[in-house]
């Protein structure tokens, strides 16, 4: 017997279409269409053509758009700390350790450059008069996990103020200043297809050595 669930877009759905794979697949073409069309023009019937999927199949994993949005900003920002957390862990000095933490950044954009639009997206959007007090809350709980990745690079900043391999900056700006530097790579950042990642590895490096040029030690 197959069993069936209804939900908000009005399509039954079987439980047996309920692969774990299909939200990863719902996830990448969101954050395309956010990052082509914007949250607001980006439809439920976009999303599901991309994946190939029915309105119904959507909903099976997601209750909006906006928890798809939600979704999305989730996964980009996890992604992109996997990779640089370990970084500022790592040997060496505080610049060393900030021009690689900036480089696996850059990486990472340019590999998942549709999930930055995203995050980029949910910082901007979160003065719109159009979201529920739960919306925001959960977009103040996704800054925070933004607010906490940002640390990781101010606390390395500081790290190198101290062992003299920065010179003697204000923390907090040279990080924002640092950071938002590095996410206007997606401004003029264009994903080629097949583009191999020594490609996109040397590109990045050689980003962030004309950014943090401005911080360095003389």
């Amino acid at each position: 017997m197959m069993f069936g669930t209804m939900r908000d877009g009005g399509d039954v759905t079987s439980t047996a279409d309920a692969d774990p794979g299909i939200r990863a697949r719902v996830l990448d073409a969101a954050a395309a269409a956010f990052a082509r069309r914007g949250f607001a023009k980006t439809t439920i019937d976009d999303i599901a053509l991309a994946v190939g999927a029915t309105k119904g199949l959507v909903y099976y994993h997601f209750r909006s758009k906006f928890d798809i949005f939600l979704a999305a900003y989730e996964l980009g920002m996890h992604k992109v700390k996997a990779v640089v957390e370990p970084l500022a862990e790592s040997p060496g000095s505080g610049l060393e350790r900030l021009k690689r933490m900036a480089t696996a950044h850059v990486i990472n954009l340019m590999e998942d450059v549709d999930y930055h639009h995203v995050v980029h997206q949910g910082v901007r959007d979160q003065s719109s008069e159009s979201l529920t007090v739960g919306q925001r809350e959960s977009l103040v709980n996704l800054n925070q996990l933004r607010k906490e990745y940002e640390l990781l690079f101010r606390r390395v900043v500081e790290e190198g103020v101290n062992d003299t391999s920065l010179r003697r900056v204000d923390p907090p700006l040279a990080t924002r200043v640092l950071l938002s530097s590095l996410n206007a790579v997606d401004v003029w950042y264009r994903e080629q297809e097949q583009q191999p990642s020594a490609g996109i590895e040397s590109l990045a490096e050689d980003v962030v050595d004309l950014i943090l040029d401005g911080v360095a030690s003389r």
